[in-house]
């Protein structure tokens, strides 16, 4: 055996060893998964192991103004993509509102947008016939950010994505869930105190 292999023999164990200390040593390793408190409908929630990128796509309020994700940096955002026409979508639809009622403030927002062929008209009858009083109406009419678009990669309705934050996309939820429910609250709650 070379001089120089030997070198890089040891050296690799070297190596080897500080990063077996690294991920021994909890201080100094990569911050771990989340471990957030799932029950009831939160059991479905899809924790990462590492956050993913959010997506700075635009979407529209109700006047057409654009809106970002970026828009609401530095709140955990509660981002639901629902349709006038997906009858779980409706019915989860209060408890978001209640959510953003009960939690809504400077630590978290509750965002649903509308994505596809939604006309502004059947979305403001649904929130006045549903008592929707505590989201502002947001559009997607091209999918571009929704669940269609390749910026979340989901092809189902409803999806509620949850993002920290610095706008990482943390868990997601397929289906209808309770979010204003105490098991929905406890993960959101995790969240806004890391």
């Amino acid at each position: 055996m070379s001089v120089l292999s030997a070198k890089l023999r040891r050296l690799g164990f070297a190596l080897l060893y500080i990063g077996l200390g690294l991920g021994a040593n909890p201080a100094l390793a990569e911050s771990p998964a989340l471990d957030l408190p799932r029950a009831g409908d939160m059991r479905k929630l899809v924790v990462h192991q590492v956050p993913r990128p959010g997506s700075d796509v635009a979407f529209t309020d109700a006047q057409g103004t654009p809106v970002t994700l970026a828009d609401f940096a530095g709140k955990v955002v509660v981002l639901n993509f629902w349709a006038t026409w997906c009858p779980p979508c409706r019915a989860e639809m209060p408890t978001l509102d209640a959510l953003q009622r009960d939690m809504g403030g400077d630590d978290l927002v509750v965002l649903a947008v509308a994505t596809g062929r939604n006309m502004l008209p059947a979305i403001e009858k649904f929130h006045a016939d549903a008592g929707i009083e505590n989201l502002p109406v947001y559009l997607d009419p091209k999918g571009q950010v929704g669940p269609f678009a390749r910026s979340f990669g989901v092809a189902g309705l409803p999806v509620t994505v949850v993002l920290d934050r610095e706008g990482h996309e943390v868990a997601r939820l397929t289906g209808e869930a309770d979010w204003n429910s105490p098991d929905a609250q406890a993960v959101l709650a995790a969240l806004i105190a890391r």
